[in-house]
């Protein structure tokens, strides 16, 4: 239907699925309240469907997937500070400490948030974003489905193990911290948080090419924004009240992450390889060493992840053409590898032979597939008459 209605359907279905919460709340209702969840998700997957390639195709195909870093940057702003917002809300602080709520403190919150889904959909539906956009890119006549392009089905496969070891390192890394080192819950939330804020950390760096094409000024953003991430995470966690001592020496960990983004030079193929064999470092370093060392490895995870999605959809879109909204549906399709990697490594967790330390094992594996991901799509485009992502 269009990226302009596709975005704008998108964020109707979740203001319905954020409405359903007051009837839940009213009933009481688990299963309602977590059907209203389920709902926002799925319009969650239709926005992402129709925003992910019109990011993409906004401008020159090369940095197509610093567009996408840029877009998940701010996204990731959300994530850092929705929970404090929504814990201020609900909750009235942001106490770890237990605190008794009334169920009809959410109606409000999400009601407000439906209307808000409402209002930006409004707004985007008499706004002049291109409904469609004709690609010049590839002859479409000439391919008659989209098992013509491999790097669509292996980029497929390519979201399922990068949601995969996302998701799966970092919901295990609160029980790594509770069963290694016997930390309490109020303890082991600044480093989930500190995981995720990772991801903004790494996108805003990677973002650094869109702002300016001059080298100087990029050089400059690339220590500017990082920082600038890690300064938004220090501060919404100061307003928690957590002890973020242990956390200071992060900032040298962000160095290797800017080194990485310099050499790349935004080839988001080249970015791909760097940050899956960094990722795979990573694990490895977490599993082999002890401390501090092996938890920054783990939560340094997030980093090297924070630029997959944009690099791995800019390829697995590339070349499309009249395909390209088809082909996302099926590339958000698979981040239900989210939910797959992790129940696998939570088995190999349960195994004595294992345990949680060896278990990250699994997202050796993603990684490994995401570094052969990298090398092996450019050929493929090549042999199609793609040749931007050499």
């Amino acid at each position: 239907i269009g990226y302009k209605k596709g975005i704008s359907l998108g964020l109707i279905v979740s203001a319905i699925g954020t409405l359903l919460f007051i009837p839940a709340a009213n009933m009481e209702s688990f299963g309602l309240m977590i059907s209203g969840l389920f709902v926002v998700g799925l319009g969650f997957s239709l926005q992402q469907t129709a925003a992910n390639p019109l990011v993409i195709s906004l401008g020159d195909p090369k940095k197509g997937s610093q567009r996408l870093s840029l877009t998940g940057g701010v996204n990731n702003i959300g994530t850092t500070i929705g929970p404090v917002l929504i814990a201020l809300a609900i909750f009235g602080t942001t106490s770890t400490d237990a605190v008794e709520v009334s169920i009809d403190s959410i109606k409000i919150p999400y009601l407000l948030l439906g209307l808000s889904f409402l209002i930006v959909a409004t707004l985007i539906m008499v706004s002049k974003i291109p409904n469609h956009i004709e690609s010049e890119v590839v002859e479409t006549s000439t391919k008659k489905s989209l098992r013509n392009f491999p790097q669509l089905y292996l980029g497929m496969i390519a979201i399922f193990v990068y949601v995969g070891v996302e998701v799966a390192t970092a919901g295990n890394l609160g029980e790594y911290l509770k069963s290694t080192y016997g930390m309490k819950s109020n303890e082991i939330t600044p480093y989930v948080s500190l995981y995720w804020a990772s991801l903004m950390i790494g996108r805003w760096t990677s973002a650094a090419g869109v702002f300016s094409t001059k080298p100087l000024t990029q050089n400059i953003l690339r220590f500017v924004l990082p920082y600038g991430a890690f300064g938004v995470f220090i501060l919404i966690n100061a307003i928690t009240d957590q002890d973020l001592t242990p956390i200071y020496y992060y900032a040298f960990v962000i160095i290797i992450l800017i080194a990485a983004e310099a050499l790349s030079k935004g080839n988001p193929t080249l970015q791909l390889k760097l940050f899956s064999f960094l990722g795979i470092m990573a694990l490895f370093i977490g599993m082999t060493t002890t401390g501090v060392i092996s938890i920054y490895a783990f939560v340094s995870v997030g980093l090297f992840c924070s630029t997959l999605w944009p690099c791995i959809f800019t390829l697995a879109i590339g070349g499309l053409g009249d395909y390209t909204n088809k082909g996302s549906g099926f590339l958000i399709m698979m981040i239900m590898g989210g939910g797959v990697i992790s129940l696998l490594q939570g088995a190999l967790v349960d195994m004595d032979q294992v345990g949680i330390r060896w278990s990250f094992l699994v997202g050796v594996a993603c990684f490994v597939y995401l570094f052969y991901y990298a090398w092996r799509t450019p050929k493929i485009l090549k042999q199609q008459g793609v040749t931007d992502f050499e």
